[in-house]
């Protein structure tokens, strides 16, 4: 069986202003796309599987600047809904809530179309992507690429560690960069974390 990949896109206005960035489509920086490109020697030097893309447009520009083909648009892979915490900042929610942290806490209410979700809602979400991880990766030869969001990557993470999801907090990830989950004796591991070219 082979590896898994994780991306996540690259910077964004929000995501460089520490905005909770959820439903919220917004485009990539100029050097959003620049990280993006700098991953495709590391993507290149693999033969992919499959290739899994959230739909919004900040990751599939990221899945087309690194040389993805064939890309599976999948909503379970959109990022945490932040409900009422969209496009706000830690900071300030802490101005409220100073012991608030999203991994244990969730979020407030949002409206009825973006609820928000707590990080049982999330994990939930990253079992089913893993479960169609899992099916992509015993019919190909190639790795497993998942192109996403950081927080929701982090929750996926921990599941697939056997972890719960607000074990997603352990697992810091940068916009740009490339992250591989294997397997050791037959137990998942992380392979690689946070890679650029030259890291």
């Amino acid at each position: 069986m082979g590896d898994l990949f994780l991306v996540r896109h690259g910077e964004t206005e929000w995501s460089r202003s520490a905005r909770h960035t959820g439903s919220t489509d917004v485009p990539l920086t100029e050097r959003g796309r620049q990280e993006a490109r700098g991953l495709v020697p590391l993507i290149r030097s693999h033969r992919i599987g499959a290739a899994f893309v959230s739909p919004l447009q900040r990751a599939g520009e990221t899945a087309e600047l690194i040389g993805l083909h064939d890309v599976r648009v999948d909503t379970d892979l959109r990022e945490w809904d932040y409900g009422g915490y969209e496009g706000v900042t830690t900071v300030e929610i802490r101005r409220t809530r100073p012991d608030w942290f999203l991994f244990t806490d969730g979020v407030a209410p949002g409206p009825p179309d973006h609820p928000g979700e707590t990080p049982e809602q999330v994990g939930e979400r990253a079992d089913r992507m893993l479960a169609k991880v899992d099916a992509a990766l015993a019919n190909t030869e190639g790795v497993v690429v998942l192109v996403a969001h950081g927080h929701f990557l982090r929750v996926l993470t921990a599941r697939r560690l056997g972890l719960p999801p607000s074990a997603g907090a352990l697992f810091q990830l940068a916009t740009g960069t490339l992250c591989r989950l294997s397997t050791e004796h037959g137990r998942p591991v992380i392979a690689g974390w946070n890679v650029r070219p030259g890291s």
